[in-house]
């Protein structure tokens, strides 16, 4: 981490995206509670996760603008874009323009396809290869780690003066994160453009998982516990009202906790990677959820602030592990692309159980819901940790993994 903190660039670009965490966490959050007290309904508010979701199954499109463009401009363009964005939401005055908020959480999730798939791609011309998971780590620190305090700032403003702060805190941090890109002294060459039907290159991404043993695994896995990990965007809401007894506005205070299990997680993120593999850090950090979501289901405060920040530590393990996975074994004119397909693959069950939870949770209790959710996630983290072990059997090591993604292609880089 000390390495990591002394390159210029890669400290440059974490400032900036600390900065558009804190309105992006502010406004994620802020925006359900605004859709429940505008309508009244637990529903409702789910629904503006699903919005967001949904925008995210542009990301195989945005994948293949990655790959064509230079990732710094298009960082730079997409933050500002996101900015504008955003601005719309200060037309909402009232429950009949819920429909905005839902239609500029879809754009704000088309945005963030973009954006995690250029920041994927970028970092490997960022930062050495020997660096990529302190690089990730830090950056998911930042990410769940400032849920330690946007939940409370998105919420506290939202009660005490209404969502116009938290939706110009989140367009001003959208420029920041904008400036930080521009002051990067990364210098990329153009994209080398290989001729090809758009279909070939629109599926280029799958074809490479498909064909790398050491992705296609965790990307089954991820794809079985995401059918679980959508119900955690509206069972919280029955956690806090009919579990804590709490206001909606509590779940701030939850989401704190999960940013303190995330500081955790990102601190020992990277070392326990070292010691073992990204993979086995995914199949822990999903192990680790199954039990957490268990304690859900208590009623009992102190539990349950446990299990949050067990969760905050969970999401930053299996964030860190598949990002690194895909760096170390991805050539990077192929990054943007594998990237985008990870995410689509991921949020297309996402979007279906998020829907299903804002469904359910009207007719189903929310302990049944969580229980089902431990017995799925438990199943992905078990299914992984069996092809770790075959992979250890087999004597395949680490080093020689480093080796291999060493050896692959990549676009060059240097500082101006």
């Amino acid at each position: 981490m000390r390495r990591l903190i002394s390159h210029r660039d890669a400290r440059i670009y974490i400032a900036g995206q600390s900065f558009s965490v804190v309105g992006d966490s502010a406004l994620w959050l802020a925006m359900a509670i605004w859709v429940k007290i505008l309508t009244g309904s637990n529903s409702a508010a789910g629904l503006t996760f699903l919005a967001f979701v949904c925008g995210c199954m542009t990301a195989p499109l945005s994948g293949m603008v990655v790959d064509r463009l230079r990732r710094r401009p298009l960082l730079i363009a997409a933050n500002l874009g996101g900015a504008v964005l955003v601005c719309a939401l200060l037309l909402v005055g009232g429950r009949g323009q819920v429909w905005l908020v839902y239609a500029v959480m879809f754009g704000y999730g088309a945005a963030n396809g973009l954006l995690t798939a250029g920041q994927t791609a970028l970092l490997t011309d960022l930062v050495p290869g020997d660096l990529l998971g302190e690089a990730n780590a830090a950056l998911q620190m930042v990410s769940q780690g400032l849920r330690l305090i946007t939940p409370l700032i998105g919420a506290g403003l939202l009660a005490w003066a209404g969502a116009r702060p938290v939706i110009l805190l989140d367009a001003g941090t959208f420029v920041i994160a904008a400036a930080a890109v521009f002051a990067l002294r990364l210098r990329e060459p153009r994209p080398a453009r290989e001729p090809a039907r758009w279909r070939a290159e629109f599926a280029a991404g799958i074809r490479h998982i498909a064909d790398t043993p050491a992705l296609r695994r965790p990307l089954i896995a991820c794809l079985i516990a995401v059918s679980a990990f959508g119900l955690f965007e509206t069972v919280p809401f029955a956690v806090v009202g009919q579990g804590l007894h709490r206001s909606p506005t509590f779940l701030g205070v939850l989401n704190s906790l999960q940013g303190a299990g995330a500081l955790i997680g990102g601190a020992l993120a990277a070392a326990v990677m070292r010691r073992t593999s990204e993979r086995a850090l995914m199949a822990g950090g999903l192990a680790a959820c199954a039990v957490a979501t268990l304690l859900l289901i208590t009623g009992s405060l102190p539990l349950v602030l446990v299990a949050m920040a067990g969760i905050g530590l969970c999401v930053v393990w299996i964030n860190v592990g598949a990002i690194t996975l895909i760096q170390r074994r991805t050539p990077g004119p192929l990054l943007g692309r594998v990237d985008a397909t990870l995410e689509f693959a991921i949020v297309v069950p996402q979007a279906v159980s998020i829907a299903a939870g804002a469904a359910l949770i009207a007719a189903v209790n929310y302990r049944i819901l969580l229980v089902a959710m431990a017995v799925v996630i438990g199943f992905a983290a078990a299914y992984l940790a069996r092809g770790e072990a075959d992979r250890r059997a087999g004597g395949q090591t680490d080093a020689s993994a480093v080796q291999q993604a060493d050896s692959m292609p990549r676009e060059s880089a240097g500082t101006l």
